[in-house]
C-alpha cells in the first residue's frame, strides 16, 4: 500500500502513522477462535487460539496494560472483555470513583437483600452514572490497543426490582410511581420490560462510546455481546435485551454462551424431568443462530471443557462432548470461543467419580480436549445440513423472560415446558427443529425455509402488531401455522398494544387470528388462510411433555401439516443426528428416543474423542453417546499433512525431493501431544527439537499402513516443538 504524505509536523505524522499501523495490524489479525482469561500469560495455559480476550481492567490484581502487552508479545490478537451487569468494580461501589457509594444500584429483592456476584460486587441496575463509569474501562482498553470490546452478560434477575435505583428508573421510564413486581401480572410484566430496556440503553450507550472513541484514534474496534441463550435466561428467570440488540448499529456480533452449566438444566419430556445436555444444547445454539443469522451479525459459539459448578472430571468430559457435538451441528457458524478461563481448566483440581480426592486434569482428558480445540481452528463452513426433515420451526420471543417470576395464580410453566413442549417431541424423534425469533420476522431470511411453524402465547406475548402482520403474510403465501394455547393465563390482560390505543382484543392471539382472516370456532382445529393453513389447538404446550405419551396427537398433526398441507415430503423420524463438515463427521444418538438401535458409520475414520486417535474401519455410537470423527475416505496419501493434533501446527513444509516433512507444534506446556499424520510412506526417522535446540524424546510412534497415517506422541511445550519426519 502506498501512503500519500502531506507536509505536517513530525510528531503528528508519527502519531498518525502509528495509529494507521495499529488499524491495519488489527484488520490482519486472525479471529476465528478465541478464549477469555483474566490472568497474565503463562505457558501452562497457552491455548494458541487466534484471540485472547483479556478480562477486566481491575481483575487479576489490576496491571491491565501489562497483561495485554504480555499476551500480545506471544502473538495473540488481544481483545477486551468485561461484565456489563457485574464485575470487579469495587472502586465504583465503595465510593473511590466519584466519592459516592453506589450500593443503592444493586439489584435488590423484596426482602431487601442485594443479589451478589462476589464480595462488594452486586448485580447492577445500570444507571447513567454506572454507564459513565464503564466508559472509563472501555477507554483504557482501547488506549491499550485492543481490537474488540466484549460486554458480557447483560443480566437483570427477574426476582430483583426493589432497589432505590430501580424505583427511580421506573418513575423516569413510565412516568408513574413504582409498582412492586409481585403485586400483579401487570406489574411483573412492566418490571421486566423496564429491566429489558435498561440494559438495551446501557449497551447502546457503551458501544456508541467505544465506536466513537476508537474512530477518534483512527481505529475500528469491534463490539460484541457475550450472552446466554434466550432459552437459558428464560429458564433461569433472568431478563436481558437478547434479540433486540440486533437493532443496535454498533453491535458487531455475539458470543453464544452455551455450556454444560446452561444445557444441563433439567427439562420435561414424556412425563419425565431430567438433564438432556445434548438436546438442550442443540436448542440453545439453535436459538442463538435464529437470533443472529438473519441480521448478518457474527456469532461465536462457546463451550466449556468444565463448568462453573464443582463436579467431577468424568462429568465434565461427558458433557463437554455433548455440548461440543451440538455446537458443530450448525455448519453456518465457524467462529468459536474454545473455552473460558483456561487457567481454571489446566491448573484447577476436581474429583473423579467415586473419589473424594481432588486432582489436576487427567493427561488423557487434556490431550483429548486439545485435539477438539485445535480442530476448531480448521473447522469449515459447510452447505451440508444436519440429517433429518427440514423446515419445522418453533416461535420464541424475548417476552418469554417476562412471565417467569413471580408466579401468579392461574399460571405455571415448570422448567419452561411451554417452550419445550413444542420442541422436545420433535427433537427426540430426530427432527432438527428450527428456532424462530419473533423479533426477526421483519427479515426476509427468517421464515424463508420454514414450512410449518409451531407457536403459543402461553409463555410469551408479541411486542408489536407488526409481528402479526409478518406472520399473516407468511401464512397467506403458503405457510402452515400451528397455534397451541388455552389463552387463559393472567398475562393476557396486561396493558399492551392489543388492548390499548383503539384495540380491544382480550388476548393477543385474537389480533393474530383477525389478520389471518380466521374466525375461531370451539372444537374446530383447521382453518384456511390465503394459500396457507392454520391449526388452533386449545392445549398449552406444556401439556405435551408433562404427561407421559401425551404428545401423540401433536406428532400426528405435525406430520399431516408437513406432508399434506406444506407438501414438504415425508416427515422422517429417527434416533440420531449426523452432519459432515469437510473432513469432520459429527454424530449423536438420542438417549430418550423410542428407537434404541445404535448408529453405525461404516467408513474409515479417526476417533477424535479418543486421545489415542485410533483409526477405525467403522464407528458404532450407542444411545446417549456422541462422536467426533475425521473422515479418511478421501485423504490424499501422497501429500503429508497433520490430520488431527493436540497442538496447533505452524510452518508446515514438505520437501518431496529429500522426503522430509517439517512443522512446529505449540500447545500448553506440561501436556501430552497426540497427532495423526498422513504420509506418502512409513517414516524412516523422526526428529523432535525444542526452541533451545535440545532434542526431545518420542513418547510413541505407530504406523497404520491401511490409512498411511502415523500416530505420534510427545510432550508439549508452549514455546514449540519442531518436528522433522523423513519418509
Amino acid at each position: 500500500m502506498k501512503l500519500k504524505v502531506k507536509q505536517i509536523t513530525g510528531s503528528v505524522f508519527l502519531a498518525g502513522l502509528i495509529l494507521n499501523t495499529q488499524s491495519l495490524f488489527a484488520q490482519a489479525l486472525k479471529d476465528k477462535t478465541s478464549f477469555q482469561i483474566a490472568d497474565a500469560w503463562d505457558s501452562a495455559y497457552d491455548v494458541r487460539s487466534d484471540v485472547v480476550m483479556v478480562y477486566g481492567v481491575n481483575d487479576a490484581g489490576g496491571h491491565f496494560e501489562e497483561r495485554v502487552k504480555g499476551w500480545r508479545s506471544k502473538g495473540y490478537n488481544v481483545q477486551f472483555m468485561t461484565g456489563s451487569a457485574w464485575g470487579q468494580y469495587k472502586d465504583y461501589f465503595l465510593g473511590q470513583y466519584d466519592g459516592k457509594k453506589h450500593f443503592d444500584e444493586g439489584q435488590q429483592m423484596k426482602n431487601g437483600d442485594i443479589i451478589w456476584h462476589g464480595e462488594n460486587v452486586p448485580y447492577v441496575v445500570p444507571s447513567l452514572d454506572y454507564i459513565r463509569y464503564l466508559e472509563t474501562h472501555i477507554k483504557r482498553a482501547i488506549d491499550a490497543g485492543v481490537s474488540a470490546i466484549y460486554l458480557e452478560e447483560p443480566e437483570f434477575w427477574a426476582r430483583s426490582g426493589y432497589s432505590p435505583a430501580f424505583k427511580a428508573e421506573w418513575k423516569s421510564y413510565y412516568g408513574t410511581d413504582w409498582q412492586p413486581e409481585d403485586t400483579s401480572p401487570e406489574a411483573t410484566y412492566l418490571a421486566s420490560k423496564l429491566k429489558y430496556h435498561l440494559y438495551y440503553r446501557a449497551l447502546d450507550s457503551l458501544f456508541t462510546y467505544a465506536k466513537t472513541y476508537s474512530k477518534s484514534k483512527g481505529l475500528d474496534v469491534k463490539c460484541y455481546v457475550p450472552t446466554h441463550s434466550l432459552l437459558n435466561y428464560s429458564s433461569w428467570q433472568i431478563v436481558s435485551p437478547e434479540a433486540s440488540l440486533a437493532a443496535l448499529k454498533n453491535v458487531d456480533g455475539y458470543i453464544a454462551q452455551v455450556w454444560t452449566g446452561t444445557s444441563r438444566e433439567p427439562v420435561y419430556f414424556n412425563g419425565r424431568k431430567k438433564e438432556r445436555v445434548f438436546e438442550n444444547a442443540f436448542l440453545e445454539y439453535g436459538s442463538m443462530v435464529s437470533m443472529t443469522a438473519p441480521t448478518g451479525r457474527r456469532v461465536y459459539f462457546l463451550t466449556d471443557p468444565i463448568e462453573d459448578r464443582a463436579r467431577t472430571w468424568d462429568d465434565y468430559k461427558r458433557n463437554y462432548q455433548a455440548t461440543f457435538t451440538a455446537e458443530l451441528m450448525y455448519p453456518m457458524v465457524d467462529h468459536f470461543e474454545v473455552m473460558p478461563w483456561p487457567s481454571r481448566i489446566y491448573l484447577g483440581k476436581f474429583k473423579m467419580d467415586n473419589s473424594d480426592k481432588k486432582q489436576p486434569i487427567l493427561p488423557t482428558y487434556a490431550t483429548q480436549m486439545q485435539v477438539m480445540v485445535n480442530s476448531l481452528n480448521n473447522m469449515p463452513l459447510s452447505k451440508n445440513e444436519v440429517s433429518g426433515s427440514k423446515g419445522i420451526g418453533v416461535l420464541v420471543a424475548n417476552s418469554m423472560m417476562f412471565q417467569r417470576f413471580p408466579t401468579h395464580a392461574g399460571y405455571d410453566d415448570p422448567q419452561l415446558s411451554n417452550f419445550y413442549g413444542m420442541a422436545m417431541p420433535l427433537l427426540e424423534r430426530g427432527v432438527p427443529v428450527n428456532i424462530v425469533h419473533m423479533e426477526n420476522l421483519g427479515y426476509e431470511k427468517t421464515l424463508k425455509n420454514i414450512k410449518v411453524l409451531v407457536m403459543s402465547y402461553a409463555n410469551l406475548k408479541p411486542l408489536s402488531a407488526e409481528e402479526h402482520s409478518e406472520l399473516a403474510a407468511w401464512v397467506k403465501k403458503g405457510g402452515v401455522l400451528l397455534y397451541y394455547g388455552r389463552d387463559d393465563d393472567p398475562f393476557q390482560s396486561v396493558k399492551e398494544w392489543w388492548n390499548t390505543n383503539g384495540n380491544h382484543y382480550k388476548t393477543a392471539s385474537e389480533d393474530l387470528f383477525a389478520k389471518l382472516d380466521v374466525h375461531y370456532q370451539s372444537g374446530k382445529e383447521a382453518y384456511p388462510s390465503g394459500k396457507g393453513k392454520v391449526y388452533i389447538v386449545r392445549e398449552d404446550p406444556k401439556e405435551l411433555v408433562l404427561q407421559q405419551g401425551h404428545d401423540s396427537d401433536f406428532i400426528s398433526l405435525i406430520k399431516n401439516a408437513y406432508e399434506k398441507d406444506a407438501k414438504a415430503g415425508m416427515l422422517q423420524f429417527k434416533n440420531n443426528f449426523v452432519l459432515q463438515r469437510g473432513s469432520y463427521i459429527i454424530a449423536s444418538v438420542l438417549a430418550d428416543a423410542a428407537d434404541k438401535t445404535p448408529l453405525e458409520l461404516k467408513q474409515p475414520v479417526i476417533d477424535l474423542f479418543d486421545p489415542e486417535l485410533p483409526v477405525l474401519n467403522a464407528k458404532e455410537i450407542l444411545p446417549g453417546q456422541q462422536a467426533f470423527l475425521y473422515d479418511l475416505k478421501n485423504i490424499n496419501r501422497r501429500k503429508p499433512a497433520v490430520l488431527a493434533a493436540a497442538a496447533r501446527i505452524y510452518n508446515e513444509k514438505a520437501d518431496y525431493k529429500n522426503r522430509f516433512y517439517t512443522f512446529r507444534a505449540k500447545s500448553p506446556s506440561n501436556t501430552i501431544n497426540a497427532m495423526r499424520i498422513v504420509l506418502p510412506r512409513k517414516p524412516e526417522k523422526i526428529f523432535l527439537t525444542l526452541s533451545n535446540q535440545e532434542s526431545l524424546q518420542v513418547r510413541k510412534s505407530t504406523w497404520d499402513e491401511t490409512s498411511h497415517t502415523l500416530l505420534l506422541k510427545f510432550d508439549n511445550y508452549s514455546s514449540g516443538v519442531d518436528v522433522k519426519i523423513r519418509w
